[in-house]
């Protein structure tokens, strides 16, 4: 049960940085809080909390079932969650980008 805790974690730090860098960029990019909700932009200062926020979880997440030093294991299933979640933004994001740069030539 513990891997996929960090599964979780994995997930939520990959999360984390295309927010934490497109805000300390000074950069609008997606988050659930934009219309039309995770297409549209949001403002830098949100995608730095939302990316500490993210962030946040992952550390809770990852340090609830560590009582011993993490296995080769438990890394596997942080790299795994980080790989999962890294190619469903690619994906997704990939596709936004698409539909801003179609709308942007009509």
């Amino acid at each position: 049960m513990p891997y996929v805790w960090f599964f979780f974690a994995g997930a939520f730090v990959c999360n984390a940085i295309p927010h934490l860098a497109s805000g300390l960029q000074g950069l609008p990019f997606p988050t659930p809080f934009a219309r039309p909700r995770g297409r549209g932009d949001s403002s830098p200062v949100v995608n730095v909390v939302w990316g500490f926020v993210n962030i946040v979880i992952a550390l809770a997440l990852g340090m609830h079932p560590l009582q011993q030093p993490a296995t080769r294991e438990d890394l596997l299933a942080v790299v795994a969650g980080a790989l999962v979640m890294g190619l469903f933004l690619a994906f997704h994001f990939g596709a936004v980008q698409r539909e801003k740069h179609a709308e942007a030539k009509s």
